[in-house]
């Protein structure tokens, strides 16, 4: 096998209770490079179409990249894929950490899990050793609990894990996988998919080396990412606030969601800002492996118990569990965070339901006795905390929540429907489209529902964006900037371009806050030369954003697979109509620029515009023939 790979996929079938390992070639790798790419290959190719999410038929893939491992700023990233239980669409989760370089040290580049077990287990992984373990002890332990007990039985404490709580075991649809008690694979329920197949944690140990191809221009990259965190102002704000400095930046333009979205002001929002946070509950910055950025939190406060091996929370935990819900106790929201990390939950689609419950319920829509009793008013942090215990363990009216809230809506006879935030059933995060108009048409098309990170912003590309920023930009062949609130042709080649690059890091898997087409540490050449290095392939950026095109055209293809297509790329309501007080007073997406927008983005991806479905000249020219003949338009 070529540099940056150890040429395995371990396969894992818990039905049978079989593990193999999969090989495939240099040119293999290269089509798909990791991460996302190689997780939708091996769905595609064994999910039959129309299985259900929690069925032993649906295959979760945990999946990293060439750089991973590598003693450079943001390459411990993976990807963990699925058909999703929230949106019957593809599911997809990012997370970072350790976990990814330790399971590469261990010899292997993905894994793949295949049915069901009859009892719970978990994978344990040591140096290219493979093994099916009873987990019937760990079953009901939270995250933390659960691997302190593993540690004490393997009398080992450098084990990596990838584990589910509550949340995923009880089948939640937004339950998330966690790893070092403090990193989620969040988003669209990858922990329920686990839970489903009865496999509590996968344990990983690995002492071996990753080989590169030219480790003295891989240390020369390295060392210009070292070096600029020093001299850029997001990258220094990023070590000391994290994302969390994004609340006041987003409150001064009125693009902090507050009131489920009818708003972009909080009038409270110094209460559970980054810099409120810094003074007050930060213990420290945290990292992952070899990365010298350090933006992750670690939050403690003893008068709300809330310890630091849990984490911190971050700019969209602060937003959904803060401003959503009117909540400016910032203690109750890190506690809230830390349920999430304990349980194993989604903290965006539990702020969101909970946003959502408050609004229907002040509405009249939903009452007591719907709610089993409950008073569910504006601001109640505790309410927001009895829900977010409810939801994990499926009690009472947590057990609707659990489903997500446009489950929770249908469950209720469509109560509340209007006032839903969310695309797909994939809860809105906290950027809004009323203010950067490029993600009105991304959260809509996006192949797993609204995703913030799914493409860059636009007050990146605008008349007043930075040098560097509109240089690094150009290498993706944008030259034009626009507006940030206009939704132009321009404006969707934006999208649709930086969408595709964000779909290439996911597929490298590297972090999209250090590689990136506009303010982040590395550019796409930066990230072209770390990929040289590594693996020593003479890639440029336009192979590697066909790479981010591949994998983005993969995912349609499942959708259109399980009909989904145009149908689905929808925004709710709230979108349309104009938000209150504040800067962004009146602002709303234009239901005319939005219907032409999204004809213009599947002309240039290549997609049937009536359908929005891959059309089979798109599949051909990817390679994606063997995934099956496109579907036919309606």
């Amino acid at each position: 096998m070529g540099h940056g790979y150890t040429g395995q996929i371990l396969v894992v079938d818990l039905t049978s209770g079989t593990i193999t390992v999969d090989r495939h070639d240099d040119a293999w790798y290269r089509r798909y490079m990791g991460g996302a790419a190689v997780a939708m290959e091996y769905i595609l190719r064994l999910m039959p179409p129309g299985t259900d999410a929690l069925a032993p038929e649906n295959v979760l893939v945990f999946a990293h990249g060439p750089i991973t491992g590598t003693p450079i700023s943001g390459a411990s990233r993976m990807s963990v894929n699925a058909k999703s239980p929230l949106t019957g669409a593809i599911g997809d989760a990012q997370v970072g950490g350790f976990f990814p370089a330790e399971l590469k040290f261990a010899g292997y580049d993905a894994v793949v899990v295949l049915g069901k077990s009859a009892k719970p287990v978990y994978l344990h992984i040591k140096d290219g050793e493979a093994e099916l373990r009873d987990a019937s002890k760990y079953w009901g332990m939270g995250t933390g609990e659960m691997e302190d007990t593993l540690f004490a039985d393997l009398g080992d404490s450098k084990y990596q894990t990838m584990a589910i709580g509550a949340a995923g075991e009880n089948l939640v649809h937004h339950a998330c996988i966690v790893t070092y008690t403090s990193r989620a694979a969040g988003r669209t329920g990858m922990g329920a998919v686990m839970g489903s197949k009865n496999l509590k944690c996968i344990a990983v140990r690995g002492t071996g080396k990753v080989k590169v191809h030219d480790a003295a221009r891989l240390k020369a990259i390295t060392q210009v990412g070292t070096k600029g965190i020093r001299l850029s102002p997001a990258m220094m704000g990023m070590q000391k606030y994290g994302t969390a400095e994004t609340v006041l930046a987003q409150q001064s333009v009125g693009g902090l969601p507050t009131h489920n979205w009818d708003s972009g002001v909080f009038d409270k929002a110094a209460d559970i800002s980054g810099e409120r946070m810094y003074e007050t509950i930060l213990l420290k910055n945290d990292t992952c492996y070899a990365c010298a950025v350090r933006c992750k939190r670690v939050v403690q406060d003893e008068n709300r118990g809330v310890e630091g091996r849990y984490g911190g929370p971050e700019y969209e935990n602060l937003a959904t569990l803060g401003s959503y819900c009117m909540v400016n106790d910032l203690g109750a929201v890190a506690l809230a965070n830390q349920l999430c990390n304990i349980h194993g939950m989604d903290p965006i689609a539990v702020g969101a339901a909970v946003g959502w419950a408050m609004d229907a319920f002040a509405k009249g829509e939903i009452t007591t006795k719907d709610t089993g009793g409950l008073e569910i008013h504006w601001g109640d942090a505790e309410m927001m905390l009895k829900l977010t215990e409810m939801m994990a363990h499926r009690e009472g009216f947590g057990d609707l929540l659990a489903d997500g809230m446009r489950g929770a809506s249908r469950r209720l006879g469509g109560k509340g429907a209007d006032l839903l935030t969310e695309v797909k059933g994939n809860a809105l995060p906290a950027h809004m489209p009323q203010m950067k108009r490029s993600l009105a048409l991304i959260y809509a098309v996006n192949p797993f529902g609204a995703d913030h990170q799914s493409s860059e912003h636009d007050p990146g590309y605008t008349p007043d964006s930075d040098e560097e920023s509109l240089r690094r930009l150009a290498l993706l062949g944008l030259t034009d900037p626009q507006d940030p609130l206009n939704l132009s042709d321009e404006k969707v080649r934006f999208a649709l371009l930086t969408q595709q690059f964000y779909s290439l890091v996911d597929s490298v898997s590297v972090c999209q806050f250090v590689y990136g087409p506009s303010w982040q540490l590395y550019g796409p050449d930066h990230l072209v030369e770390a990929l040289t290095a590594v693996t020593g392939w003479d890639v440029t950026v336009d192979e590697l954003v066909e790479v981010g095109a591949r994998k983005l055209t993969m995912m349609r293809l499942f959708n259109a697979r399980e009909g989904l297509g145009r149908n689905a790329d929808t925004l709710p309501k709230k979108m349309f109509k104009g938000l209150d007080g504040g800067p962004s007073d009146g602002y709303k997406v234009g239901k005319e620029e939005f219907a032409h927008a999204l004809d213009r983005y599947y002309e240039l991806a290549g997609w049937d515009v009536k359908s929005g479905m891959p059309t089979q000249e798109s599949l051909d020219r990817m390679g994606l023939g063997w995934a099956g003949a496109a579907p036919a338009a309606d």
